[in-house]
């Protein structure tokens, strides 16, 4: 295993993000980077398994760093290290393959957690879309493999007609056209059915709490739904859950 690069433009939070991956054993070596540039050379000399990367890196900034990290070491996961609220920097970032978003605050555990199911999975191919509209890349806050492939039990095939002829995940009144929920959207979705609390669906799912309030908004905005109570009513008449 050629580890962990730790990428960070703050050497409080890189050195603090060392000392956390060192505690574990899944992510060791344990490097460190403060630039783009720094981060490639790592790289050119021994791709690493995976890469925590700041979503707020000066220029030539993370977006650039994830393009020219895939020539390098097309085989690295990718997880941005970013708040909830950085929507454009993680829309962007998912789209060219990273594989998900932590907080910079993290702690072991759930670092632990992460790194074992990004481990256990294959890098997903990037994905793509227009420029003009928003990114909608299912594989979203998730380390798991096989997101992009298989529906989740119990829950219709993306696309496939609901009882009332519409394309499943296919929004309608009120809500952005032509967009379905991912599956892990869906899987948020569930829990929110079954009355659970955003950490305890991220506990289930092996996402962290952060990661399934930028799914919820995400879904909220697809559905047209304000709140939880009205997400869950949507999904349920189209069939989108049981």
């Amino acid at each position: 295993m050629a580890g962990v690069v730790v990428c960070h433009g703050s050497a409080v939070v890189r050195e603090r993000l060392v000392v956390t991956s060192i505690g574990v054993p899944a992510l060791g070596p344990v490097r460190a980077a403060s630039s783009v540039d720094e981060l490639l050379s790592l790289a050119r000399r021994m791709p690493p398994t995976v890469v925590l990367l700041d979503a707020h890196l000066a220029a030539p900034g993370a977006i650039e760093a994830i393009r020219r990290l895939r020539a390098v070491a097309p085989a690295a996961a990718i997880v941005l290290l970013a708040l909830p609220d950085d929507t454009v920097a993680l829309d962007r970032a998912l789209a060219l393959g990273a594989r998900g978003f932590l907080a910079p605050d993290v702690g072991r555990a759930e670092l632990s957690a992460v790194a074992a199911h990004v481990l256990a999975s294959p890098v997903l191919p990037a994905q793509t879309a227009p420029r003009s509209q928003p990114v909608d890349v299912p594989s979203q806050g998730s380390f798991r493999a096989g997101d992009l492939r298989t529906p989740a039990a119990g829950v219709p095939a993306l696309g496939a007609p609901d009882a009332n002829g519409a394309p499943v995940g296919v929004p309608t009144t009120g809500a952005i056209p032509g967009v379905p929920l991912t599956k892990r959207e869906i899987e948020v979705l569930t829990g929110m059915s079954h009355g659970r609390s955003n950490a305890q669906i991220g506990a289930e799912l092996y996402l962290s709490e952060d990661t399934v309030k930028t799914h919820a908004r995400r879904l909220f905005r697809k559905l047209g739904a304000n709140d939880r109570a009205q997400a869950v009513a949507i999904g349920l008449r189209r069939g989108l859950i049981q």
